[in-house]
């Protein structure tokens, strides 16, 4: 740990990021689609050993009407790993309701390494974020930048097993040890160049070639969150890319479960 890294054991104890558990895919012409209980956004997979860089960008979600009693939890990341591996390596944000009170942190993971929390960045509703999660030299690096406050982090570390097989733009509803939390209810979560005006991001490295998420074809995933009950309600659910392929955004749709 970094001194500019700290871990809040609070919110540790309650909440950490996880694999996608993948639920049901319905083929199309050019895209995958797939429900989750926990992430809704889009992936670019690959062979195992070919993704090295994964950039992103979003627009930090403000938490829409009052936080209830109850707390409730939404994260906005990219990363690479964890569509179809036991692994992500990630950095994003949260925008979350944690004691009836709106609550803003950026931070880093190497799952299934625990969660640590940016204490170096003072991240606000409406700032602009800009990530990436890099492979290289056998370690990952990630890094993440508050552009509106011109704040920046990284940090590096080796992960075993993991499998280098999917890069991901996601938001997600966190877990603890009893499953899935609560989705906070963020409005609508804008992510890439034409949302944020961050030149190449929502950018994925795949086989030595760089390119936006749509240009990567049949295997471009999308991801519909959808609750745990037997319905598979929707509770957040993604727009199509953007004409160019780089931009998207996530609706927030219920909180769960």
């Amino acid at each position: 740990m970094t001194t500019t890294a700290l871990v809040t054991l609070s919110i540790l104890t309650m909440m950490s990021l996880a694999p996608l558990p993948q639920l049901l895919a319905t083929s199309q012409t050019h895209l995958a689609n797939f429900t989750s209980t926990n992430w809704s956004g889009y992936a670019v997979t690959g062979p195992a050993g070919s993704v090295t860089d994964a950039k992103g960008s979003w627009t930090v979600p403000a938490i829409v009407g009052s936080c209830p009693s109850s707390n409730q939890y939404s994260s906005f990341w990219v990363g690479i790993d964890g569509f179809s591996s036991s692994t992500v390596e990630q950095t994003g944000t949260d925008s979350d309701c944690q004691n009836g009170t709106p609550t803003y942190y950026a931070w880093y993971e190497f799952y299934p390494h625990p969660l640590f929390i940016i204490n170096g960045l003072t991240v606000r509703p409406g700032d602009t974020m800009s990530a990436e999660a890099k492979y290289g030299g056998g370690r990952f690096t990630v890094t993440i930048t508050d552009v509106t406050k011109g704040q920046s982090f990284s940090k590096s570390a080796k992960v075993a097993s993991a499998q280098r097989s999917s890069a991901e733009w996601i938001a997600e509803a966190p877990s603890s040890s009893g499953g899935v939390l609560p989705l906070a209810d963020f409005g609508t979560a804008k992510f890439g160049l034409d949302n944020t005006g961050q030149a190449n991001t929502n950018y994925a490295t795949v086989s030595g070639t760089t390119a936006a998420i749509g240009s990567f074809g049949t295997n471009v995933q999308t991801i519909t969150m959808v609750s745990n009950s037997g319905s598979h309600a929707t509770k957040a659910s993604p727009s199509n890319l953007s004409s160019d392929g780089t931009s998207f955004s996530v609706a927030w749709v219920s909180s769960g479960p």
